[in-house]
């Protein structure tokens, strides 16, 4: 057999390469680079760790105190609080901005415009200094007679401030991720339910919302790490969340930076614990798209691929 026949050589002459023994080339590159990095991480992390005016040893006493722990469960609580209000509201206002009804669509619209224009932190600022503006809270018909009349300073506590001004921050950017997930359900999903009799409201329930949950929960995730964050703005307004803990204490102890890397640590704890719970979300939704794209050549020979919308709605109809 000759060395063309062999493949040794190629059919115009010349003598070929074998590749019988050949092998990836060692990156070289590649690994100085990730020597070079080790190495930075490891002085950044031994300089940090060596040097006495981060104060570890205050950092190691403070870390479970009492006044620590007890502020970060007042910004768990605050965090919990918030997103539940601001999800239920913002589910809402999304659909207000989704209907046909011209005043409910512009209502949302200036509610979403407002607390999305405005820093968080002025809005805190604001509802604290409520009576300021307003003395007093009324019930009663405009213009006319008065119900039930409250003072200010009763009812807007540094809590019901931090609550109310978290919450329907949150709301606006939840209205518009909501109102996001709905768009990108199919379109005939709304219109076969309406021919099966299904009310608007019902069609939301049951149909909607569960599709588009696929793409509200990853946002939300985003959202939620975010608020613990948010919450260390209360502080401005004397609530004592888990920053204005450690600030009572180092202006006590003069201990700032170590005080400080104590909040610090907790953030990014929490955070980290939630960027998990994030991730395995993420992954658990996505696991529909990586179905359907197996399954993509499938559906499309299959001619009852497009009664799915149908057959989801007459599922629910039959409930």
């Amino acid at each position: 057999m000759s060395r063309v026949d062999e493949g040794l050589m190629p059919p115009g002459g010349g003598i070929g390469r074998d590749v019988a023994e050949a092998h990836i080339p060692f990156p070289k590159g590649r690994f100085a680079a990730w020597l070079l990095t080790l190495a930075i991480a490891a002085y950044c992390a031994w300089s940090v760790a060596k040097n006495d005016n981060f104060g570890w040893p205050v950092v190691a006493e403070y870390f479970f105190d009492p006044t620590v722990i007890s502020g970060l469960y007042v910004s768990l609580g605050l965090t919990v609080v918030a997103m539940v209000i601001g999800i239920a509201v913002g589910l809402l206002l999304a659909v207000a901005r989704m209907s046909k009804d011209g005043l409910a669509k512009s209502l949302a619209s200036l509610f979403i415009w407002f607390f999305r224009g405005t820093p968080l932190l002025v809005q805190l600022i604001f509802w604290y200094n409520l009576s300021t503006l307003f003395p007093t809270i009324s019930i009663g018909i405009p213009f006319g007679p008065t119900f039930m009349s409250w003072d200010t300073n009763s009812v807007i506590s540094p809590m019901t401030a931090a609550i109310a001004g978290l919450a329907l921050n949150e709301a606006a950017y939840m209205a518009e991720i909501i109102r996001g997930g709905l768009l990108s359900v199919d379109r005939g999903q709304f219109e076969t339910a309406e021919s099966f009799g299904m009310t608007r409201a019902r069609a939301l329930r049951r149909i909607i919302i569960p599709q588009a949950m696929r793409s509200i929960v990853p946002p939300t995730g985003n959202q939620l790490i975010s608020m613990i964050k948010a919450t260390s703005l209360v502080s401005v307004i004397a609530m004592a969340d888990l920053l204005y803990s450690v600030q009572s204490i180092y202006n006590r102890t003069f201990e700032v930076v170590p005080m400080l890397l104590v909040a610090v640590i907790w953030y990014l704890l929490i955070t980290s614990v939630l960027n998990i719970g994030q991730s395995y979300i993420e992954r658990y939704y996505s696991r529909g798209d990586r179905q359907s794209g197996a399954g993509k050549v499938a559906r499309d020979d299959a001619p009852a691929a497009t009664a799915v919308p149908s057959r989801n709605v007459a599922q629910e109809v039959a409930r």
